[in-house]
């Protein structure tokens, strides 16, 4: 390599510290940030773990509009592209999913008990494929991690659907609130981490 070149490379080197080092400062400079958004993200897991009920119909409300949303969007791109040969089905499908999500904004309560369902099955069905792939690459390192966890999770699918429909009513709302706390969490532990000097918040090799 040339003189020139190696030049080049130190520099390009250079300039990728110095983004990385900007980045980790300005992150560190918004800590708080992090932390008020963890705080609030345990309080309302913490909130919502009270009524799971409420927050299980407050989440299928949620998955509606979105529903919603994106059906209206979808039927908006049908008519832009109406000259192609599958704007039928574009349409079709844009107006479907709308109207799923209109259902279920009407009726979250009937909604609750079809994605309960469908939750269930789609845990049973992962925790069996699980079961199967670790089977199937036996007698290789970790097989017998793969299909223990495709167990747990085939064990967990069937919880689900003996529970089923009256699962319905808190199940979705448990999910949700675990998930905010676990997130909160995270989010508050990672602040404060930003919140120590430099070598103890990203100490050698951690990077």
């Amino acid at each position: 390599m040339t003189d020139a070149g190696k030049a080049h490379s130190a520099d390009a080197n250079s300039n990728g510290s110095r983004s990385v080092g900007d980045v980790t400062k300005n992150a560190r400079e918004k800590w708080a940030w992090f932390v008020a958004l963890g705080a609030l993200m345990v309080l309302l897991g913490a909130v919502a773990m009270i009524n799971l009920a409420v927050t299980t119909i407050a989440t299928v409300i949620y998955i509606g509009v979105l529903m919603l949303i994106g059906g209206a969007f979808q039927c908006a791109q049908a008519f832009k592209i109406k000259t192609w040969s599958g704007f039928g089905w574009w349409l079709l499908s844009g107006a479907l999913y709308g109207t799923a999500g209109i259902t279920t904004v009407a009726n979250p309560l009937l909604a609750s008990y079809i994605l309960t369902l469908i939750l269930a099955a789609f845990t049973l069905a992962a925790g069996i494929s699980r079961i199967i792939v670790g089977l199937r690459t036996k007698p290789n390192d970790g097989w017998t991690i793969h299909a223990a966890s495709g167990l747990i999770t085939t064990v967990v699918g069937f919880i689900f659907l003996l529970g089923w429909p009256v699962n319905s009513l808190w199940l979705l709302g448990l999910l949700l609130s675990v998930d905010l706390l676990f997130q909160g969490c995270m989010c508050l532990a990672f602040g404060m981490r930003l919140k120590l000097p430099p070598h103890s918040a990203f100490p050698p090799g951690a990077t």
